[in-house]
């Protein structure tokens, strides 16, 4: 009986060897059968990248203002309506001025009256006839009415409203017959041909940035106009908020496209090299040793994938810099990285 048992455990422990030998050549011959895993490669050559600042805007007029009177008076007429193209000092809008008109007038009959009486006064005086306080009191007299004169005058010019520069009517606010008093917005006007696009620049790049660099600009309402603008101004207060500082650009508007409160962005080169190694950024992973990605190698007539950490450089938009890692030449893998590891075989897709 004990050699019975003896045998069928060792036929055992045969059969459970050779089915193990057979489980492990299955394995092989699967593994060696795995297809290689698609994918598309970029060869990489020196090329130039170039990272900007990119900057929201807002396009302001340099001349635009509220009208407003100088002294309160009952707007008696209006010469323009909106829209209406009207030049410096065209006159806008009147308000009463009967009675500052009939003041001068009664000022006036008064000052050639004493004129008369300051010119007999004079003469008597000359000839040493008249007596001096008589030939003083005339001469005062006239001079206060000749000042009185120029003050209504004065007076009344503040009641007749000018436009203070070139530009157009946009916004009518009083009508005729309200009171309008000395502060209240009776209209507005704007010249659009001269602009100042305003953005706020960050602190930390103040070093990068100078005026008079040529920058980019563009305007998201008007998708095919694109201008490079110098640096007219950069402020000279950083605001304690958001620590930025004001960057001002100067634009011509002749053709009057362009509006205030429209939005513009600006981009300004802040790093440029001429020959640098790019690659895109997506393809750029991280793990616990750095960032790394895949680079397609040749083993005789079979491609494989290989890990590579690289040093990375400034990125912009979808483009990375490579600093250290990579070389002019070699294959990284831009489509399908994803699905591989390292040592994956692989077939470049063409």
């Amino acid at each position: 009986m004990k050699k019975i048992a003896l045998l069928l455990i060792v036929a055992f422990v045969a059969a459970s060897c050779g089915s193990s030998a057979n489980q492990d050549s299955a394995q092989t011959e699967q593994t060696a059968a795995k297809p290689a895993i698609p994918v598309s490669v970029q060869t990489l050559a020196a090329e130039k990248f170039d990272h900007y600042i990119e900057l929201t805007g807002t396009i302001e007029a340099q001349n635009i203002a509220f009208i407003s009177p100088e002294a309160p008076g009952q707007i008696k007429k209006i010469f323009v309506k909106e829209g209406d193209r009207v030049m410096k000092d065209q006159v806008l809008a009147e308000l009463n001025t009967s009675v500052i008109k009939n003041q001068i007038k009664q000022a006036e009959t008064q000052l050639e009256l004493a004129e008369i009486v300051f010119k007999k006064q004079k003469n008597l005086w000359d000839q040493k006839i008249g007596s001096e306080i008589d030939y003083l009191t005339a001469k005062n007299n006239f001079e206060s009415l000749e000042s009185n004169i120029e003050t209504l005058k004065s007076n009344l010019e503040l009641l007749i409203i000018k436009a203070p520069f070139d530009g157009i009517i946009d916004d009518v606010i009083l009508k005729e017959g309200e009171l309008a008093n000395p502060g209240a917005q009776l209209m507005q006007m704007v010249n659009l041909n001269k602009l100042y696009i305003n953005a706020d620049l960050a602190e930390n790049y103040l070093a990068a940035v100078k005026k008079g660099d040529k920058v980019e600009v563009s305007f998201p309402s008007f998708p095919d106009m694109n201008m490079v603008k110098p640096i007219y101004r950069i402020g000279s207060i950083i605001h304690p908020m958001n620590r930025t500082v004001n960057v001002q650009l100067k634009v011509d508007n002749k053709k009057e496209i362009l509006k205030p409160n429209g939005l513009a962005i600006i981009k300004i080169n802040d790093f440029s090299e001429e020959a640098a190694i790019v690659v895109p950024s997506i393809i750029v992973k991280q793990d616990n040793r750095g960032s790394f990605l895949y680079v397609a190698t040749k083993n005789g007539t079979d491609w494989t994938s290989k890990k590579r950490y690289v040093e990375t450089g400034r990125t912009y938009m979808d483009k990375s810099m490579i600093i250290n890692g990579l070389k002019a030449g070699e294959k990284v893998i831009v489509k399908g990285f994803t699905q591989i590891t390292d040592g994956s075989t692989i077939q470049i897709s063409k």
